[in-house]
């Protein structure tokens, strides 16, 4: 493995992608950016990729070589609308750099393509890149566990808050809790009407006991009603869950199908359910030991690892019983908020970091 990282260009290919706006729900924008990783990515690396078409969505893949032993997973997709760079531009500030969607996560993409140009063998490595994962990956989910099954590891090219390596991610699942009731005059004759808002009311109680340990319950949205005179026929509420286990989700799964009116007369209807499986700390142990490992063969500042309630596409990749090691990709912090800021001289320890682990993983 070759250790030359010019960290200048690294900084230039970084402007290059985030002075290319590419909100998650604006596929032509997706598209151009999807456009300018790919002639960084052949100036760097020498290779093309294949462009995999999901519901009229473009994701990319790098197939460097052989059947894949290394996955490296990313998107380019931000949440960032278009316009925001006229308030917010790129901007280089000593050893920080910011700008939308530097930090989550268009630095970890050049991160990844300059550790692979470093690597004198690249066969089993596969790089793959998304559109959609801030909209939760709806189309691409299927297509990454179809990408991992049978790799040794997967290494997620997620942002990096002050340097920590994402070892555990929370599971996600969404519901929806929908409350049915009867209209009536609320001043004439309430007592004819069965009231939604009540019926709501209860049911926001009950899921909220689903919580235990790390899981945690929230309701989020709320509706119902119709006019101030009216009692309520229709309500509802969306609840967003996080769990640390495989285990803790399935039983609040089965929680929710459980659900029963409390009110004579109510109907409750429950739809959705687990959108992320989690990322289990056993998922990420051993990989973890490897990166604290080479990071000290290396020189680069000692590693820790934390466990996070947000989701990710590695998710996904252990959900399908693939190693996975997130958070490999830029240090700094405050994704998803205006400010987001990307540290420069470790854009090249993590790149070096990300190359001896693939060589590692690869050897066995």
């Amino acid at each position: 493995m070759s250790t030359s990282l010019d960290v200048r260009q690294m900084v230039r290919d970084l402007e290059r992608l985030v002075t290319c706006e590419s909100p998650s729900h604006d596929v032509k924008a997706t598209m151009r950016c999807a456009d300018v990783l790919t002639e960084i990515a052949w100036r760097i690396t020498g290779r093309r990729p294949e462009v995999v078409s999901r519901q009229d969505r473009p994701h990319l893949l790098w197939r460097f070589g052989g059947r894949t032993t290394v996955l490296l997973v990313g998107h380019l997709d931000t949440v960032w609308p278009l316009g925001t760079l006229d308030r917010w531009p790129f901007e280089v500030d000593g050893d920080l750099a910011t700008g939308p969607g530097s930090f989550d996560m268009k630095a970890g993409l050049v991160q990844a393509l300059h550790a692979v140009s470093t690597l004198t063998d690249l066969d089993g490595v596969t790089l793959l890149v998304t559109t959609d994962e801030e909209l939760g990956s709806p189309t691409s989910r299927a297509w990454i566990e179809e990408q991992a099954r049978g790799a040794r590891a997967a290494f997620v090219l997620e942002a990096s808050a002050d340097g920590a390596l994402k070892v555990q991610r929370k599971g996600v699942s969404l519901y929806e809790v929908i409350v049915g009731g009867r209209a009536a005059h609320a001043g004439l004759e309430p007592h004819k009407g069965v009231n939604a808002a009540v019926e709501l009311a209860h049911q926001i109680l009950a899921v909220q006991a689903f919580e235990r340990d790390g899981t945690t319950v929230t309701p989020t949205v709320l509706s119902g009603g119709t006019t101030t005179n009216t009692v309520p026929a229709h309500a509802g509420f969306t609840v967003d869950v996080r769990a640390e286990t495989v285990a803790e989700q399935t039983r609040v799964d089965a929680a929710f199908a459980a659900l029963r009116a409390h009110l004579p007369g109510a109907s409750v209807e429950v739809k959705g359910g687990p959108n992320r499986p989690p990322l289990e700390s056993s998922s990420s142990a051993e990989l973890f030991a490897r990166a604290v490992r080479l990071a000290r063969q290396l020189g680069l500042p000692e590693l820790r690892g934390v466990a996070v309630g947000g989701g990710s596409d590695g998710n996904f990749t252990a959900g399908v019983g693939v190693p996975t090691l997130d958070g490999m990709g830029a240090v700094g912090d405050h994704a998803h908020a205006e400010g987001e800021y990307i540290v420069i001289s470790a854009m090249a320890e993590r790149a070096a970091l990300l190359a001896a682990l693939i060589d590692d993983v690869r050897a066995g």
